[in-house]
């Protein structure tokens, strides 16, 4: 896979969310791996959290995007590995603030909570913002080297 390939997973209630902001993605010239599911019908989200983190160790996706019904969920599931940095966002300060500050790597969504409007908002600003470094990269450490 390419450097710029953006891995997405959803379960059920994030289903339709995931297939706009697969577009949105696709047009900002990011490579998609898409994990699934591929039909809406009831599954485990955990599963696919575990999916999405898995192909971003294994260095198939540099980054991703997680939908839930309330993102709470998936995201705890991403943020189990030490490599992943998930962060639930709302808005789009929350989206820039979990870049530049967190250096988070995957953005995750309420597919219940956030429209998608707002969700393709925060989407844009998360894949445009850098990780300002300085006194966050001590912070960020610790994230994945637990003292």
């Amino acid at each position: 896979m390419p450097k710029n390939t953006i891995a997405i997973a959803s379960d059920h209630a994030g289903f339709d969310l995931k297939y706009t902001l697969k577009q949105d993605i696709a047009d900002l010239g990011y490579e998609i791996l898409d994990l699934g599911p591929d039909v809406p019908d009831s599954v485990d989200y955990p599963d696919y959290g575990y999916a999405l983190a898995t192909a971003m160790k294994d260095g198939r996706a540099t980054m991703g995007v997680l939908i839930c019904g309330s993102g709470i969920g998936i995201s705890i599931a991403a943020n189990r590995y030490p490599q992943i940095r998930a962060a639930l966002v709302h808005d789009a300060m929350g989206a820039r603030l979990a870049r530049e500050h967190n250096d988070a790597n995957v953005v995750c969504f309420g597919g219940r909570m956030i429209g998608a409007d707002v969700a393709r908002d925060c989407l844009r600003v998360f894949l445009d913002t850098k990780f300002a470094g300085g006194r966050h990269e001590r912070r960020v450490y610790k994230l994945s080297n637990p003292i």
